[in-house]
């Protein structure tokens, strides 16, 4: 049995913060760690900086989302053996959409693949991870399915129920409520939730949003400062299927 942690999006220096104080104590409990690093360098994608502090707080791989772009940091990050960029884009895209770990004498493979409804354009998700699971030895496979829609985010842990040990959702922040292990033994949650600034709406600074929402203008959002908080998920699984998921939360004392 793998005992793996999923921590969702780490959003700005508050995120990462908070990564770096809880994650190593989180570590010591787990197997295996993986982090969505998508928004860990400014709200928007990741850099180096930021890559380095998640591995050396203990993660062992760590996935992104529709900000890969972001930073030009990440181009000369993509051939590290522990970044995982979404699978399903062009062919020729620098890096790889998934990689398969060797833990305690066992094959874990994760994924990190992108949805399509109210997001930018992507190849087919579900089409690319058909592709992917005909390829022999990858052991139990982890799913981080950076989607908007949970319509969406539920399709695909249906679709591949009893193919994979797991699909947790990023990107939209907000922790659900509906962990659940699917009738053929895959795991699934609709999102993770993130690792990031308290009071803030989904990272940003409130009155960025709120500007922009009550003047229907663009308006500038900057990361919230102050306390933050620590999402993600707990998962037992073994020959590619769940025996438990758990959400986890902490957060830092209120200010």
């Amino acid at each position: 049995m793998l005992r793996v942690l999923f921590v969702g999006d780490v959003y700005g220096k508050p995120g990462r913060r908070v990564l770096a104080a809880e994650l190593p104590r989180l570590r010591a409990q787990a197997d295996f760690v993986i982090v969505n690093g998508e928004n860990a360098a400014g709200g928007f994608g990741l850099n180096r900086e930021a890559f380095e502090l998640m591995l050396n707080a203990g993660a062992g791989a760590v996935t992104l989302g529709n900000h890969a772009w972001h930073h030009k940091d990440v181009y000369s990050l993509l051939d590290h053996p522990q970044l995982v960029r979404p699978l399903n884009l062009p062919p020729g895209t620098p890096g790889q959409g998934w990689r398969t770990f060797e833990v305690g004498g066992q094959r874990l493979t994760v994924v990190n693949a992108l949805g399509r409804v109210f997001m930018d354009a992507a190849h087919n998700p579900f089409l690319a991870l058909d592709d992917l699971l005909q390829r022999p030895d990858l052991g139990s496979v982890f799913v981080d399915f950076h989607a908007e829609a949970t319509s969406e985010k539920a399709a695909l842990g249906w679709y591949l129920d009893g193919r994979v040990a797991a699909v947790i959702g990023t990107h939209t922040h907000v922790p659900t409520a509906d962990s659940r292990i699917l009738p053929r033994g895959t795991a699934f949650q609709t999102d993770a939730g993130f690792t990031g600034p308290l009071h803030s709406i989904i990272g940003a600074d409130p009155e960025g949003p709120l500007q922009k929402f009550v003047t229907e203008r663009p308006h500038r959002f900057g990361v919230k400062e102050g306390p933050a908080e620590l999402n993600g998920v707990w998962l037992d699984i073994e020959h590619n299927a769940a025996l438990r998921i758990e959400r986890y939360h902490f957060e830092e004392a209120r200010t």
